[in-house]
């Protein structure tokens, strides 16, 4: 074999091993301290734009947590989600959702707004904020 065709394969195995962790990893949605509970639907709700009382945070397109989230939550993938938030947008029925750099940034953008809403893997999580829902 080439060292070009080895090159791609340890690529892919890399790729798929950072995908299966994503998936397999245990997603909390959290808010502030003082926020109630959120159903499944109620999150699905925040983040296909449904509801506009609360102001969903996302993770980068790159983060691999970001799609396992989107299926977990909505039951849709990235290029669906896009598409809503495309569809949105340009009716001018609203703007897809902040994207901040990390689950630190997370925590601390729903740590200080009350109407914020984000999702870290649970791994990340610490007291600064409140689980509303677990996605498993």
């Amino acid at each position: 074999m080439s060292k070009t065709f080895h090159r791609w394969r340890l690529g892919l195995l890399a790729i798929v091993a950072t995908a299966a962790n994503a998936h397999a990893a245990e997603i909390v949605v959290v808010m502030g301290r003082g926020a109630v509970a959120l159903t499944k639907d109620q999150v699905a709700s925040i983040y296909l734009g449904r509801n506009n009382n609360l102001k969903p945070v996302d993770l980068p397109e790159s983060n691999p947590l970001r799609a396992a989230f989107y299926k977990k939550a909505t039951d849709r993938d990235p290029p669906q989600i896009k598409a809503v938030w495309s569809r949105l947008t340009f009716t001018g029925q609203g703007q897809p959702p902040k994207e901040l750099s990390d689950s630190a940034a997370i925590k601390k953008a729903v740590a200080s707004d009350p109407k914020a809403v984000g999702y870290i893997d649970k791994a990340d999580l610490d007291d600064s904020v409140k689980v509303v829902l677990e996605l498993n």
